[in-house]
């Protein structure tokens, strides 16, 4: 991971863990889940406010009275639209997306579930991807919440991603294996 990256993943952890725990102790994981879920949809739709957190030619209050506006009428979580108002105070708005990630991990994991990425040459139906569930909650022992993606570049089979193991079932992997064994041969 670049060091870019991990110190965003930090700071989000940081602010994530917080979130989470006052939502807890005041019973209002539901209503963060709805908020978080909203907050990743407006953020995927709007160029503007993906502009909003990462500008730096937006100042701390223009940024602060956007985002508490945008939260009050998102109707997002309170623990969430205050904590949105701290970031763009302290200058870490551009966290956002690494703390929407931490936050559902945080709520998937109170709920025990665990995320498998699936990454698929075409995309899953609704009964491959519950077969896939049922088989990777058999070997996990958790609940399996699956985050399916398409990539045509691996021909075919499926790469499975549980925490930190990775099943690489893809034609694309089997050929790059065949074509390595081939080289030492010869």
């Amino acid at each position: 991971m670049s060091e870019p990256a991990s110190i965003s993943a930090g700071i989000a952890a940081r602010y994530a863990t917080a979130i989470f725990e006052i939502a807890e102790e005041s019973k209002a994981l539901d209503s963060l889940e709805t908020s978080i879920n909203d907050l990743a949809a407006a953020l995927a739709d709007s160029d503007d406010l993906q502009n909003l957190l990462s500008s730096p030619l937006i100042s701390r209050d223009e940024q602060e009275a956007a985002i508490a506006a945008i939260a009050k009428k998102m109707g997002l979580a309170p623990v969430l639209g205050n904590s949105l108002a701290l970031m763009a105070q302290k200058r870490r708005l551009f966290v956002v997306p690494a703390l929407i990630t931490a936050l559902r991990d945080r709520l998937a994991e109170a709920r025990g579930e665990v995320t498998a990425e699936v990454i698929s040459a075409k995309a899953l139906t609704k009964t491959q991807s519950d077969k896939l569930a049922k088989t990777l909650a058999a070997r996990v022992g958790k609940q399996i919440t699956i985050n399916a993606t398409v990539d045509e570049s691996i021909i075919g089979g499926l790469v499975v991603k549980v925490g930190s193991k990775m099943i690489d079932s893809s034609i694309r992997s089997k050929l790059n294996s065949l074509q390595n064994a081939m080289k030492e041969v010869g």
